[in-house]
Order: structure tokens, then C-alpha cells, then sequence
């Protein structure tokens, strides 16, 4: 009967073999702890951070805005667009496509009030000519607010694994449309700001939200 150890060092891993006898094999495996560890610890203070919907609401109110124009996405349905819809003001509209909402948004502004669409980045990607057209070309405060379908929490959109998340950044500024991400709670706080500036300007602007607001 023998017994033998065999310890592999790597940049991975630390792996172990005992052979006893020829009758019993064990590998043990320790994987590189390191790593996932400070993967998980990202995580969980992503996951701590979160976005209160309440508060979203209130920056929007106190930002003036008269009317919500909206199709239902994901990223927002229950924490924001379901308590938007029972308040008073601003005022709700449904739509079937998000560039009917430029259209919507850029009319609402030359009577002086003023709107936000609601949409989530597959919807802007669709309406690309209509904000080109209308909010770029013509200059006209087209406030959106963007949820990111599928973007991880605390990652930032240029890095995501999903390509529907990669790509909207870079296409606004393409379009010299100026951004804002509200990733945590902290963040809330640029709303306002962002959609005085648009109104004041006269000039289109995205805020994207990274994760579902609660």
C-alpha cells in the first residue's frame, strides 16, 4: 500500500491527488478564492445600493414636469411607472411606440410644458430617426428616461455582456445627445439638473437607468 500527494500550483487553482493503493482516488480543488471573492462583495454593494422609485418620482415632480409619456418596460414597470400612474401629476400618457412619444414630448415643449419619455433602450434604439429627426435636428428638450434591459446591476453600460447595453452610450454621443446614469441611489440627485439644463438649452437629454428602481 503507498500513498501519494501531488500539489499543483497555478494562477487558477491549488489541486490535490491521493492515490491509495490503487483502490481509492480523491482530487480535491481549490479554486483561486481571491477573485470571487471581491466579485462577490461588488455584488453585494451593487445589490445594497440600489434605486428607490419614490424618490425618482419626486425628483421628477419637482423638476416641473407636467406629463409622463410612456410605453411599459421592464427595468421600470413596478417600481416607477405603477406609483407614476396613480399620482395626480404629472400626468400619465400611454403610448404603442416610442417615437410617437419625440413626436409627443417635442409638441408638449413648444406649448410649454413639460414631458418626459418614459422607455427602455430597445425602444430609443428603435426611435433613433425620430430623436434625430426631431430632438436633434430641431433642437428641442426631448427628455428621456432610458431603462437598460438586462444590464447587471453596478456594471457599467459600456461594459455589460449584452450588446443592447454596450452600444448606448456611444450612439448618444454620436448624436451629441448629453447622458446621465442612475446607478445608485445617489444619482437620483442629477434628474433635475439634467432636465432643467435640457429645457433651458433647448436640447435633448437620456437618463439611463441602470437597474430596477424599488
Amino acid at each position: 500500500m503507498w500513498c501519494r500527494h501531488l500539489w499543483i500550483q497555478d494562477n487558477r487553482a491549488l489541486r490535490g491527488f491521493r492515490n491509495d493503493g490503487g483502490k481509492s482516488a480523491v482530487l480535491t480543488f481549490a479554486p483561486e478564492r481571491k477573485g470571487q471573492e471581491m466579485q462577490s462583495s461588488a455584488s453585494a454593494v451593487a445589490a445594497a445600493a440600489g434605486l428607490s422609485g419614490e424618490s425618482i418620482i419626486r425628483e421628477i415632480q419637482a423638476s416641473g414636469i407636467d406629463f409622463v409619456v410612456s410605453v411599459p418596460d421592464i427595468t421600470t414597470s413596478e417600481g416607477l411607472l405603477r406609483p407614476l400612474a396613480a399620482q395626480a401629476k404629472p400626468r400619465l400618457i400611454r403610448i404603442c411606440k416610442e417615437d410617437e412619444g419625440v413626436g409627443i414630448c417635442a409638441g408638449l415643449s413648444y406649448a410649454g410644458k413639460r414631458a418626459l419619455l418614459l422607455i427602455q433602450q430597445t425602444g430609443m434604439l428603435d426611435s433613433i430617426n425620430a430623436i434625430r429627426g426631431v430632438a436633434v435636428e430641431y433642437s428641442l428638450p426631448v427628455c428621456m428616461m432610458v431603462g437598460l434591459l438586462e444590464k447587471e446591476p453596478g456594471v457599467p453600460p459600456r461594459q455589460s455582456t449584452r450588446y443592447g447595453v454596450r452600444i448606448v452610450e456611444p450612439i448618444l454621443e454620436a448624436m451629441g445627445i448629453g447622458y446621465h446614469e442612475l446607478e445608485e441611489q445617489a444619482d437620483v440627485a442629477k434628474i433635475r439638473p439634467a432636465i432643467d439644463v435640457a429645457y433651458a438649452q433647448s436640447r435633448p437629454v437620456a437618463l439611463l437607468i441602470g437597474r430596477r428602481p424599488s
